[in-house]
């Protein structure tokens, strides 16, 4: 199994730039294909992006595409989300998960065995 931890969040105001970094553990971190999620208070836990093992597919909810980019770095085990132009609807706790089959889609959390604690972000207008 993994371990995963999530550091990076914080408040900030609307415009600004903040990069989350999720740290894996335990086995090999280049077997799991890992995803953002973030949950608002009274709301649901949301799909934000997802990273193929490679690195070499990623993918991105609509209301984040074009500001948010996931990244990782395998030898570094950390995965990374830049968020620019963020705005106060960004406001959330943001999870990192991974998941080690390629099967079953990205954007379903369900498809996720092992989770961080999740780091706030928070945005004011």
């Amino acid at each position: 199994q993994v371990q995963l931890v999530e550091s990076g969040g914080r408040l900030l105001q609307t415009g600004g730039s903040l990069r989350l970094s999720c740290a894996g553990s335990g086995r090999t971190f280049s077997d799991y294909h890992i995803a953002w999620f973030r949950q608002a208070p009274g709301k649901e836990r949301d799909f934000v992006a997802a990273i193929s093992w490679s690195g070499g597919s990623s993918y991105y909810t609509d209301s984040v595409r074009g500001r948010f980019t996931i990244s990782r770095d395998n030898a570094e085990t950390r995965v990374y989300l830049q968020m620019n132009n963020l705005k106060p609807e960004d406001t959330a706790v943001y999870y990192c998960a991974a998941k080690d089959s390629v099967h079953g889609s990205y954007y379903n959390l369900a498809n996720y065995d092992y989770w961080g604690q999740g780091t706030q972000v928070t945005v004011s207008s």
